[in-house]
């Protein structure tokens, strides 16, 4: 296992203390801030505004865009006697044990106070996206697969416990979620995001927000914005969105994140729109998120950012000139390392081509959430209270951060995200006896079920002399545990990508000679071009990756029922094989219980309950495309090619059956502000337990521009036993209508509305129709609108007895 990558700084003579005011824990923090900012010089001022990557270098392969090319070689010594604003990554970056990190953390947050004349010590941030990126830490399915779940509660619950693992060993700020809305299902990072709905996104990113800052830990969306919607899918691209798609698609799960989740940082993305890199954007990060939306946290930079607008966008001369016009926008932090504000920041500063204020004002917002952390109390201590009193080498293995409960949690969110996607001869689920072959490059490969932003995957592969530090059933163990009677052959056939298709005749004689075959297909995630899903793994179209689909063809025509099960980032065009498949099981790497989780659905121990996120094209070539489309985006007859996807968003197959029936009459007007009950009863009616996933959609027929066919406002997941039912009751408010109109402003336009209870976004879904109109004047709304569908589920009836 690699060393520590935090130093073991050496003792240094602390620094004349300024004692003051901003000690006292009893004065408001604003206060303290103000007082502390006061005594500080420009240079201790920007150490504030800059975060330091220790063990991050220039050789390898890099976990960050460009990190070969922008990592200057950092003399720590030097640094820390200014003060630090931010540690990037001590667990994220090699190998440590969870509890010699922590100690190692701890001896340099030692170091930095005790170096500078405040003894302020440093926030630590780390990667969280799919579970702390720590050694040995629990891997947890992707924001997809919490997508595919619509349970927030859930999401919440799990984010919970991630905030907790990295309180425990000394972290302070999770740099997640992902809040981009998929635009093309092309994206590499797709596996990150948790769909294509805003709604969707929106709900589940809130929770996960929730759950993180509820154990203390400072939750960071990003990316602001637009980073989804790159042109031609690829990674860094520019963006090429109108205003209203920013406005109604990309930014409102941000804008419920910060006001309904209580986010305390943002990270800017990457991106460029219409020319301007957000970086760079002052009508965006500090116009939109902060005078409009009231944010007061801080704003950091994504990695090596402010580097970009000097040496990819080249809107700034040199490092000053980055610094500047980052600082003018309103980044107030750099990361994950100084490049731009720290010496020659502080030299433009006094040569008058940056403004003293624009430090300032970004030094407040660094030192008030210090402030709020505990960070400038007098007893603040940066051990965790169970390391206390014990060195490096006595606290080695005292700290799990992959107990059961986590493990139970991860089981249970994967079991709910997987998604039955066709069943026709309800082949599944399977008896479990006989001849099975299991065939397929990702069915005994424990990565499979991990994303790339997983300890494994992220930074695992590049030290492989390491223990992988958790236990990953692969899909092929798990099947040997859960059919323990059957006989288990299997061969890959096939690698992930690549063009040898030498082994495809092999997997084919062991289909034919098998009772079933499961083709286990998909992705393998990576960075940078190292997998076929994940950051800088953009896709030019939506095939399998390399001779997968071969490899399925060869096994279809075997003559054996083919169960079909993807572990992937993305969905793939599946029209090829729709008709031919005996089943098809979707998992967007589901963790690392994500191996009996799919066992279990697959024996029928589990009944599958997940709906998909993102829709899943008939056709390789047929994007970019979402369901949120109005009428000219949707099959038609003046052109040839049919977008309509072969399973739509929302879709999800059960091993029970359940009956939708209306419930009380709504209204048929209701006023522009005002509101109603939308009401039904779902009723269990097959002979086991199993959840529905009722979903809300609003159809307006005539508008002021063209609007959605069809666009999401409410869901519910209703876990019913056999014979139960249950009253479902939405909270509708003429608010989840409105839209940015002709003039550029959201309204709520009066008119006719049909509110659709349907399965999914396909037509063929829809359960009942509610036809309302809303009258009177049309109302403008601004960022207190309501942004949530309130629903709630009441059981009304028992389950049936058994046997009865």
């Amino acid at each position: 296992m690699a060393n520590p990558p935090v130093p073991h700084a050496r003792s240094t003579e602390a620094a004349t203390a300024v004692e003051g005011p901003w000690q006292d824990p009893a004065l408001p923090p604003r206060e303290r801030v103000a007082d502390l900012v006061s005594r500080m010089t420009l240079e201790e001022k920007t150490a504030q505004l800059y975060g330091i990557w220790v063990g991050a270098d220039a050789d390898g392969d890099g976990v960050a865009p460009h990190q070969n090319d922008m990592v200057d070689p950092i003399d720590w010594d030097a640094l820390i006697p200014l003060g630090l604003g931010q540690l990037t990554r001590p667990f994220g970056t090699a190998p440590v044990d969870p509890a010699v990190g922590a100690v190692s953390l701890a001896r340099a947050q030692r170091a930095i106070a005790g170096a500078g004349r405040f003894g302020i010590p440093a926030l630590a941030h780390e990667e969280c996206l799919a579970g702390f990126t720590a050694w040995g830490a629990t891997a947890y399915p992707v924001p997809l697969s919490w997508g595919a779940a619509w349970n927030p509660d859930l999401v919440t619950e799990m984010a919970h416990r991630i905030g907790s693992d990295m309180r425990s060993v000394g972290i302070h700020q999770g740099l997640a979620p992902v809040l981009d809305v998929v635009r093309d299902l092309r994206w590499g990072r797709v596996e990150e995001t948790i769909g294509e709905d805003p709604y969707l996104v929106a709900t589940i990113g809130t929770a996960y927000v929730r759950g993180l800052e509820s154990a203390g830990i400072v939750a960071t969306l990003k990316h602001f914005a637009g980073y989804a919607a790159s042109a031609g899918a690829r990674n860094l691209s520019p963006v090429r969105a109108g205003a209203r798609e920013l406005a109604d698609v990309v930014l409102p799960p941000f804008e419920m994140a910060l006001t309904e989740g209580g986010a305390r940082s943002v990270m800017h993305s990457y991106t460029e729109i219409d020319g301007v890199p957000s970086a760079a954007d002052p009508s965006l990060l500090t116009g939109l998120l902060r005078d409009t939306w009231g944010f007061e946290g801080t704003v950091v930079a994504d990695y090596f950012a402010i580097g970009f607008l000097e040496t990819l966008h080249k809107i700034a001369e040199d490092r000053a000139d980055a610094a500047r016009l980052a600082l003018r926008a309103g980044v107030d932090v750099e990361l994950p390392t100084v490049r731009s504000y720290g010496e020659e920041l502080v030299a433009a500063v006094r040569h008058g081509t940056v403004p003293e204020e624009l430090v300032d004002r970004a030094l407040h917002r660094v030192l008030l959430q210090k402030c709020e952390l505990g960070l400038l109390d007098p007893d603040w201590n940066p051990l965790p209270a169970l390391l206390r009193g014990g060195g490096p080498e006595q606290v080695r293995d005292t700290i799990d951060l992959d107990p059961p409960r986590n493990r139970a949690l991860a089981r249970r969110l994967a079991e709910q995200a997987v998604v039955l996607l066709a069943n026709p001869g309800d082949t599944l689920p399977l008896s479990g006896t006989g001849r099975i072959a299991v065939v397929g490059p990702r069915a005994d490969d424990a990565l499979a079920m991990l994303g790339c932003y997983s300890f494994p995957s992220h930074v695992g592969v590049l030290h492989p002399e390491t223990a992988t530090g958790i236990d990953i059933p692969t899909l092929l163990d798990s099947l040997r545990a859960e059919f323990p009677g059957a006989a288990l052959d299997s061969v890959p056939g096939c690698e992930v990508d690549g063009t040898d298709t030498s082994q495809i005749a092999a997997a084919a004689g062991l289909a034919r000679d098998a009772d079933v075959c499961v083709a286990v297909l998909g992705d393998r995630a990576g960075l940078f071009g190292r997998g076929t899903s994940g950051e800088g793994c953009d896709a030019d179209d939506l095939s399998l990756p390399g001779v997968q689909g071969e490899l399925l063809d060869a096994l279809l025509e075997s003559g054996t029922p083919v169960v079909l099960v993807l572990l992937s980032g993305r969905p793939y065009a599946l029209g090829r094989w729709a008709d031919r498949t005996a089943a098809v099981v979707q998992a967007f790497f589901p963790g690392e219980e994500g191996g009996p989780a799919l066992a279990g659905v697959l024996s029928g121990r589990v009944n599958p309950s997940g709906r998909l996120p993102v829709g899943v094209s008939r056709h390789p070539g047929g994007q970019p495309w979402t369901y949120l489309q109005p009428p000219l985006g949707l099959a038609n007859g003046v052109t040839n090619l049919d977008p309509t996807p072969l399973y739509p968003f929302g879709h999800g197959l059960s091993y029970t059956s359940f009956a939708w029936e209306a419930g009380a009459p709504v209204p048929e007007e209701i006023p522009t502000d005002g509101s109603a009950d939308i009401e039904l009863t779902v009723r269990n009616t097959g002979d086991r337990a199993g959840a529905e996933v009722v979903q809300l959609y609003v159809h307006d027929p005539v508008a002021q521009i063209t609007r959605p066919d069809s666009r999401l406002i409410g869901y519910a997941r209703v876990a019913l036993e056999a014979g139960q039912e249950a009253r479902v009751r939405f909270r509708f408010h003429a608010d989840l209508v409105s839209f940015t109109g002709i003039e550029g402003r959201r309204v709520v336009e009066p008119g006719a509305l049909e509110l659709r209870l349907a399965a999914s976004s396909g037509a063929e879904d829809i359960r009942h129709t509610v036809r309302l109109r809303l009258t009177g004047p049309e109302r403008t709304l601004d960022h207190r609108r309501r942004l949530v569908c309130d629903a709630s589920i009441e059981h009304v009836t028992a389950a049936a007895p058994v046997g009865g």
